[in-house]
């Protein structure tokens, strides 16, 4: 019989002996291990950190000054299989303080042959470079009893003899040295400085004076002409305004008509198709059902197989009505299109030049939207120009190069057409013609 031991992360067990005079020794860190009574033999070695504190007094450096020097190392055993079973050999059964004291003895005795190879201000100056050079040192033999040395740090370096602060002394008076001859050079150099800002204060205070006046008379001329041309664009924009207007109630009536017109023409197809579908419902609620009855009385009669006969020929005339209906419909349809072909051609013919212009005023609005479509994510454009009549200038040859382009798209001049609509406009739609007296040719 035995036990089951456990042992956590900070511990490590130790177990030896065994049956039949086995030697084996079992390393368990954070888990458990079996152990038989009376043969097994259990023990516990802590793996925390240990903090140590060693301390050299009166130690003579390089150049046999005696100084103190305290020092602050985390050290702790190490948890690799081989170093750990080392540690075992070393500290197993001791107690945390015989481990700290032949640790500190370790440390001390390395901490004390480094000092005397180093002078004071070496130690004082670059404690770092001294702890490092320690720890260095110290390691292999601490590593060879399985313990790792986490950190080291100088905490104090003292002597007996004033020492250290005769040094800082002469340091700090030859920084006060140089700070008081700083200052003296500072406050001359600060007198000098001020009196030629003052100057430069004063030339610039004066031509500061003389430029304000310039811009002030630059100012009210540039105010004048900026009010002259202000006037003249106000004047301008509202002449542009008005005759904008005017174009647009033009537009607003003439698509109020295309929408009449359209609003006809869907009522017109609402009513054929109200006409079909009563036509419809009464041959499937009036005409059907007899012919159905008066088929089913006739089926009765003849037997089952002249029902099967007669139920063929029924969907073969079914089908063949459907065709018929549909063939008229196409009919139909057809002769629409070509009478209202026939009747534009009539149009065009009789109007000439006349028609080929309206059909080219009704796209233009189109073909400018396409155009335009990609300014319609644009929030402003500006043109740049160091004169202001130079803007005026640009929109003018803009608008006066638009009828050059819309002769070279369709063919069409439109300074020949633009005086014609000075009295009745000579209108185009998908309606007919339209002429002087607003009348439908």
């Amino acid at each position: 019989m035995g036990n089951c031991l456990t042992v956590g992360p900070n511990e490590a067990l130790v177990v030896s002996g065994g049956c039949c005079g086995s030697d084996t020794k079992s390393y368990i860190v954070g888990g458990w291990a079996w152990a038989w009574w009376l043969v097994t033999n259990s023990q516990r070695l802590s793996l925390e950190i240990m903090t140590l504190q060693p301390r050299c007094e009166d130690v003579e450096t390089a150049e046999g000054v005696a100084i103190t020097v305290t020092g602050v190392a985390q050290v702790k055993v190490m948890t690799d299989h081989d170093l750990l079973a080392v540690a075992c050999e070393q500290f197993l059964g001791k107690s945390i303080r015989d481990i700290k004291a032949v640790l500190l003895q370790t440390l001390e005795g390395h901490l004390r042959s480094i000092l005397g190879t180093l002078t004071v201000e070496q130690i004082y100056q670059d404690r770092d470079q001294f702890a490092k050079l320690v720890r260095d040192v110290a390691a292999p033999d601490v590593g060879r009893m399985g313990i790792e040395i986490l950190s080291f740090t100088i905490k104090d370096v003292y002597d007996k003899l004033d020492y250290l602060s005769s040094l800082g002394k002469t340091q700090i008076a030859a920084v006060q040295r140089d700070a008081d001859i700083g200052v003296a050079e500072a406050e001359r150099d600060a007198g000098i400085r001020e009196a030629e800002c003052k100057k430069e204060m004063m030339d610039v205070k004066f031509l500061a004076d003389t430029k304000m006046a310039d811009s002030k008379r630059e100012l009210e001329l540039q105010k004048a002409a900026f009010n002259q041309e202000v006037n003249t664009k106000k004047a301008e924009s509202q002449l542009a305004y008005e005759l904008q207007a005017a174009k647009e109630q033009q537009k607003i009536r003439l698509e109020e008509i295309e929408i009449q017109v359209v609003q006809r023409k869907k009522e017109i197809t609402i009513e054929e198709k109200e006409i079909d579908r009563t036509e419809k419902e009464l041959i499937a609620t009036v005409k059907r059902p007899a012919e159905a009855q008066a088929y089913s009385m006739q089926q009765l009669a003849e037997g089952q197989k002249m029902k099967t006969v007669l139920i063929a020929q029924a969907e073969a005339e079914k089908i063949k009505r459907i065709g018929e209906a549909e063939a008229s419909s196409i009919g139909a349809v057809g002769k629409a299109e070509a009478e209202k072909m026939r009747l534009k051609a009539e149009a065009y013919q009789q109007y000439g030049e006349a028609a080929k212009t309206a059909l080219v005023l009704e796209a233009l609005p189109k073909i400018t939207s396409k155009v335009a479509a990609p300014l319609a994510k644009t929030n402003e454009i500006v043109i740049l120009s160091g004169e202001g009549s130079r803007v005026t200038g640009e929109v003018n040859r803009l608008l006066a190069e638009l009828p050059v382009s819309v002769n070279a798209l369709t063919g069409v001049d439109l300074t020949k057409i633009l005086p014609m609509m000075d009295g009745s406009p000579l209108l185009f739609n998908s309606s007919g013609i339209w002429g002087q007296s607003s009348g439908i040719i």
